[in-house]
């Protein structure tokens, strides 16, 4: 018996290659709209977030947190200026955000002071409005990037949020600070590694952050995908494998 069913008339190689390429931009639109709107991956490449971050970490931020600005887009595009649903950070966040001096670069750190706040390191110990961030030591810990071994504090800011740091000593260069004030739409951020940080303590003219724009936070990170320990190298694919860490796989950050 003969099938009568009428069937389509096969493809031309033309077509073939038009319906491919709708599939691969439409993957590829919904990937970037995830990455603009939703989730970013950033690896952290310094240790300057030890010891909740470390070097070769692959974490996940989310974009959400405080609105949208042009600072979410993939090569920072001029498209527009401020932020779109801004909400404003708190004290003690975790943030992604462009580097000011250079918007190409990504930067984390920890939020310390919010518009209008006075920050001064003094005596290694970090005061905003006057008031000292309360910190307990927790022992001596090994810094891994430096090879060294150096004081470990917890940090307990005004929302209740503990979160660990390190300090090198009482007499290192960013130990003693001025009083700075944080100007209206900027924020001042730290590294946890205190004596390993060039932060908003440091001028974008002697390579820090200085003050960062509201308009240049990205989001924030919220875990660890993967690690490896110190950085895996593309061209050296051993490393993938040698360097793994399971024991930092989903990590909270915080």
């Amino acid at each position: 018996m003969t099938d009568t069913t009428d069937k389509p008339p096969p493809k031309s190689f033309r077509e073939e290659v038009v319906d491919s390429a709708k599939t691969i931009g439409l993957g590829l639109l919904l990937a970037l709209v995830l990455r603009v709107v939703l989730f970013e991956p950033f690896t952290i490449p310094s240790a300057s977030m030890e010891p909740g971050l470390l070097v070769g970490d692959y974490v996940i931020a989310t974009k959400w947190d405080y609105g949208w600005s042009r600072a979410s887009i993939p090569f920072n595009l001029p498209l527009f200026k401020g932020r779109v649903f801004e909400q404003a950070p708190e004290r003690g966040d975790v943030v992604v955000f462009k580097l000011p001096s250079n918007p190409q670069v990504t930067y984390v750190k920890r939020l310390i002071g919010l518009p209008g706040d006075r920050v001064q390191v003094s005596d290694s110990m970090v005061y905003v409005n006057g008031k000292p961030i309360p910190r307990t030591p927790q022992g001596d810990a090994y810094d891994p990037d430096a090879d060294i071994t150096v004081a470990q504090y917890a940090e307990t800011n005004a929302r209740g949020h503990r979160y660990m740091t390190f300090d090198r000593g009482p007499s290192e260069p960013l130990d003693n600070t001025e009083v700075f004030v944080v100007p209206e739409g900027h924020y001042f951020m730290m590294g946890d590694n205190r004596d390993n940080s060039s932060d908003s303590r440091v001028p974008p003219a002697m390579h820090g952050v200085g003050f960062v724009p509201a308009e240049n936070l990205i989001g924030r990170p919220r875990f660890v995908l993967a690690s490896w320990k110190g950085g895996a190298e593309i061209f050296k694919p051993w490393t993938w494998v040698m360097r793994f860490d399971p024991g930092r796989l989903l990590k909270p950050v915080g």
